[in-house]
This record gives C-alpha cells, structure tokens and sequence, in this order.
C-alpha cells in the first residue's frame, strides 16, 4: 500500500467486463472485481439491477442489453446507496426507465448520507467514475418499499426484498423464484474483499444465512465473478461470512486490548492477510474495514458518515 495516498486512487487500469447469461431471463454484467449489476429481461420489460457509477459509463451496459433485446428498461434497483452502485441511474432513462426502487433503509441512507458518500467515493476511485460529470446529481428512487416488493415482468415473477442489515442498514436481493437466480448486491463478495466501511457486522451473517435458504443456483455478487451453480452460490456465502466474521472478531480482540485505530490495522492484517490479501480491492477496502469494525466493536452501532475530510483524516492516522 503507498504511503501517499489510497491504493484505489492508483488503481487506473481498465479493467475487462463480461456480460454472462445465467438463464432464460437473467444476465451477470461483470468486471474483474469492480461492482457487478444484473440484468433480467421478461417478456415485455426489462430491469437493471445496479447502475454503474456515471451516466457514461452505463452506456456500456446499455449496448450489451441492446444486443439482446429491444424491450423498454422499465426498472432500475438499487441495492444499497453507495454512488459507485447508484449514480448511472439517469442513463436509463431514454431507454424507458420509469420506476427506480429502493428500499426504506437504502432511500434513509441517501437523505442522510448521500451528498457526502458522492464526493467521498469519487475522490477514492478516480477510474470507477469515469466522465463524473455527465451525474445530474443524487439518484433518488421513485418506489420505496419496507420488507419486500413483487414485481412481474409479463409472466416471470421478481422479487425485490430486504434480507437485513450487512454491507449497510438498508440492502436489497433480488430473487427469480422460477429461475432460482439471486442478484445479491454487496452482501455476498466472491474473490474480492468486502466493503464494510457502512456495514452492521455483528448481523450480516445472519442475513447471508437467509439468502442461503433461497438455494439459489446462479448467484451474482457485489464484486467478483458470476457464480453458475448452487456449489458456487454456497461457497461465495461462506466466504464473505468468513471475511466478516474473522475482520469483526479481530476488532473485537483490539477494542478488549486498547488498540489505536493503527494498532488494530496491524492486527487485522495479520488475521486477515494469509486468507484475503491476495483478493480484489483488499488494499482498497481495508482501512475502512478496520475503522468501521473497530466502531461496531467499541458500540458504535449507527456507522459514522464517511466524508472527503474524515477519509483523509483516517488515512492520516495510520500513516502516522
């Protein structure tokens, strides 16, 4: 990691995208450890599951959808409020967007978080917001739900819900019950390290156990590959609960022994390391798992507003 600044702000590589078929109406738009978004497409509507950061760079999603079909977007979701996930929503306008979901804890997080989290994560990953200037402005649903939406696209069932708290208070799955297809959102990682910077991680394996009852058999997670059996469904669960899991009880173990926030970066490493150094964005994430778990851990339990200052202040300490 340098000294200097942010392993995400050196990260300017392009990165190789993927847009995989995962059943009769289901697709995985994929990219090497960047955020994944779904895409399902009935038989007279189609939804996207996931934005991509800039009205820009959602032009590539959109022509990859164009080229297999020409039915209206009707439906953007939202699983959870981070800019990286939510601010290429404008795109989808001209191609017949009309509804944007989100749910109750997803549209809270925006009104209190939101402008914040924007200048915060485009400062972070200068190459995952590419032509930040074609964003309007915060992405604000149109649909907010509590627990659970179902939505039919013609004759194929989709259903929208809320699992529980993990990466953030407010994520959201989506589930084809026909297809057993499940787009996860961030609450389940694959070869890539999970944020956690916002997450409740005392209970976010609680909610991998209820998206675990599903028995989906494809699986599209936050960040990693598209997974194409219920082998690969189960194995990407076990493997984001064992990174929260080992990140929170290493927190735990720093809170008990009077750990400075660069002290208890030293000791997760060396928990986290052996198992999840060599992942996607581990450098990136890291410093604000530590924080964030070092919060939850000393009884923090509504996770502190990350803003531009704060990061810099952060990444001051434990350079220090």
């Amino acid at each position: 990691m340098s000294p200097k600044s942010f392993a995400s702000q050196a990260d300017l590589a392009p990165k190789k995208t993927s847009f995989t078929r995962l059943s009769t109406h289901a697709w995985a738009y994929t990219a090497e450890g960047d955020p994944n978004s779904g895409v399902v497409i009935g038989p007279d509507c189609a939804m996207v599951i996931d934005t991509t950061a800039t009205p820009a760079m959602a032009q590539a999603l959109i022509r990859h959808i164009r080229e297999v079909t020409d039915r209206p977007i009707k439906y953007v979701v939202l699983t959870h409020y981070h800019a990286v996930r939510v601010l290429g929503a404008s795109a989808y306008r001209a191609e017949g967007a009309q509804e944007i979901i989100a749910s109750r804890g997803t549209w809270e997080l925006i009104r209190e978080r939101g402008a914040q989290d924007m200048q915060s994560e485009i400062e972070r990953f200068p190459r995952l917001f590419q032509s930040a200037e074609t964003i309007p402005g915060l992405t604000w649903p149109t649909i907010v739900f509590e627990d659970r939406l179902t939505l039919w696209l013609g004759d194929l069932e989709v259903q929208v819900f809320h699992p529980g708290a993990g990466h953030t208070r407010g994520d959201t799955a989506v589930w084809l019950p026909q297809e057993k297809v499940l787009f996860s959102g961030d609450l389940v990682e694959h070869e890539a390290a999970a944020y956690t910077g916002d997450a409740h991680l005392a209970t976010w394996p609680v909610t991998l156990e209820r998206l675990r009852t599903l028995g989906a058999e494809r699986l599209v997670p936050g960040r990693g590959p598209a997974l194409l059996s219920r082998q690969e469904a189960e194995q990407a669960i076990d493997y984001t609960r064992d990174f929260v899991t080992t990140l929170y009880a290493a927190a735990q173990e720093s809170v008990a022994a009077g750990h400075s926030l660069k002290q208890a970066f030293a000791h997760a490493r060396s928990k986290m390391d052996p198992r999840f150094g060599s992942v996607f964005i581990y450098e990136h994430c890291l410093p604000f798992d530590v924080s964030r778990a070092l919060d939850e851990a000393a009884g923090i339990t509504h996770p502190r507003i990350w803003t531009a200052e704060r990061d810099r202040q952060m990444w001051a300490e434990l350079q220090g």
